[in-house]
């Protein structure tokens, strides 16, 4: 494993634990102030930390306690200055609706390294669907 693996993979991490612990400053800090970010939700696309801080916030708020993100399949392309990673990540909670939930959601998240630092620059989450009903895909007994 090289160094810059090392260092994106670390990345990557960080960026589950401080969603995990809802910790807005320390998530952010992993993202270029000029992110691209594709969600699921409209407007579907954020550009900027200011709308990308904005969304997480209402994504955090949507639970009551923690998010669960537990990371499956992650591959990751290296280059000296850029990497690319994708991903399936099993989002699990209690919403403030008081309704356990769990989805599965798809990334793919680029990263530059910048003055010797990698930060996330372009992020795209989808969520797998269900064709014949066109409905979020949600895994059996949960």
């Amino acid at each position: 494993m090289t160094s810059n693996d090392s260092e994106v993979r670390a990345l990557l991490e960080s960026r589950v634990d401080a969603s995990q612990e809802k910790d807005i400053n320390a998530l952010m800090s992993l993202y270029s102030s000029d992110i691209v970010y594709y969600d699921v939700v409209p407007p579907l696309q954020f550009i900027g930390t200011e709308e990308v801080r904005r969304n997480f916030v209402r994504w955090f708020d949507g639970y009551d306690g923690p998010i669960s993100l537990k990371t499956h399949d992650l591959a990751i392309a290296i280059s000296e200055d850029v990497a690319f990673a994708h991903m399936l990540h099993l989002d699990t909670g209690k919403r403030t609706n008081g309704v356990k939930s769990a989805i599965w959601a798809r990334s793919t998240v680029c990263c530059r390294r910048m003055s010797g630092t990698w930060l996330i620059t372009h992020e795209h989450i989808s969520l797998p669907i269900n064709p014949e009903n066109l409905q979020a895909w949600f895994p059996p007994d949960m």
